[in-house]
């Protein structure tokens, strides 16, 4: 994609001067930044560390997906959100926090609960989707919706002590070349149900800025077909080399699913009214 050569505000010279310094970006590579287009589904652990840095990176336009408003539990981790967001939408009280940071970012609110319906009119209006989602019907829709619409997907999640990350980019795997049935339904408790260390979606949430950016510049090496794994309590990373499956049912050659289903019942769960960052 051409990047047409627009001249920097003064203020925005000044903002993004770390940047412009490095050679890897320079101000062809902010330019790229300012006029990107990511998504994020989850205004949650996942989504906000990624939507505050992808905010002061300079993305020029930000969706957000989240159909959820902004809970007292959710301030241990959730740090797009103040204790005066309390019964606000997310995606209200996130515009408002990134409006502080950048005032460059576009902020989209979708606030909407992503469905086979509708996911697919919301991602072509995005180059990048990152997927911050805390349940399975969601990750799965998402996945299939980012196949079928050639998006790259920056995939993170977390659970208890410990987190992943991984990006799935066209033609070279998806999340069900990694898992690809669901776990039988009550066998992965949710953070709500288990717990979950306040700051372990902070670490991995910046992960999936930081492959975002990479992937918005076209600069070093992505984690696609690398899953790295991070466990907080022994403060250790390590990686899993993954590859595409051939056989995979919505990305492999002969793919037997072709368009979206009813994700909740292929998790064998009954349909959430809404979907929560994790």
């Amino acid at each position: 994609m051409a990047v047409a050569a627009l001249p920097f505000t003064e203020e925005q010279i000044k903002r993004y001067s770390r940047h412009i310094i490095l050679p890897q970006i320079g101000g062809k590579g902010q330019r790229k930044l300012l006029q990107s287009r990511v998504l994020l589904v989850g205004a949650g652990g996942l989504g906000s560390p990624s939507a505050l840095y992808l905010a002061a990176a300079g993305v020029g336009k930000l969706g957000i997906v989240d159909f959820d408003v902004v809970d007292l539990s959710n301030l241990q981790r959730q740090v797009l959100h103040h204790g005066h967001d309390v019964g606000r939408p997310k995606v209200v009280s996130a515009a408002d926090t990134i409006a502080d940071i950048n005032p460059d970012v576009q902020v989209v609110k979708h606030q909407v609960r992503l469905s086979s319906e509708n996911i697919m009119d919301i991602i072509s209006d995005y180059d990048v989707v990152v997927d911050g989602c805390d349940n399975f019907p969601t990750r799965y829709l998402v996945n299939d919706a980012c196949v079928m619409g050639k998006r790259p997907n920056v995939h993170g999640s977390i659970f208890l002590f410990e987190g992943q990350a991984t990006v799935f980019l066209p033609g070279q795997g998806c999340y069900r070349c990694l898992y690809p049935e669901p776990p039988p339904p009550g066998m992965v408790p949710s953070c709500q149900e288990a717990g979950v260390l306040g700051v372990l979606p902070g670490i991995v949430g910046l992960i999936q800025a930081v492959e975002t950016v990479k992937i918005v510049l076209g600069i070093g090496r992505s984690l696609t077909n690398r899953l790295l794994l991070f466990d907080a309590l022994a403060m250790e990373f390590r990686q899993v080399r993954l590859k595409r499956n051939p056989n995979c049912p919505v990305c492999g050659d002969n793919p037997t699913v072709t368009h979206l289903i009813d994700y909740e019942e292929f998790c064998g769960l009954p349909h959430r009214d809404h979907a929560d960052g994790a």
